[in-house]
């Protein structure tokens, strides 16, 4: 699976089976299916990454991080903090 950026029909939104997403330049590991949840945004839904380094945060806000590749530095999106699917969890 191949996480794609929003260019108005997220393919992967609604799409829970097992495995890994990784980023859609350079095959970087960057989320498990088992952090992934529904959530009412156009764009998949994660919890965490798969390892510390999968991502690089840039801090936009006081809850929200620009989140890029770990490895090439392509755009993934935002982790929004507090804002999971429990108290305490982020999303990205």
């Amino acid at each position: 699976m191949s996480f794609c950026q929003f260019s108005g029909g997220e393919i992967y939104k609604d799409h829970f089976k097992a495995g890994m997403y990784v980023c859609s330049k350079c095959n970087h590991p960057l989320f498990s299916s088992r952090s992934k949840f529904a959530h009412s945004s156009p764009w998949p839904a994660f919890t965490d990454t798969i390892r510390e380094d999968s991502v690089t945060k840039m801090m936009e806000t006081l809850t929200a991080f620009k989140v890029l590749c770990g490895k090439c530095g392509s755009g993934l999106g935002h982790e929004f903090v507090n804002d999971g699917p429990e108290e305490g969890l982020s999303r990205f």
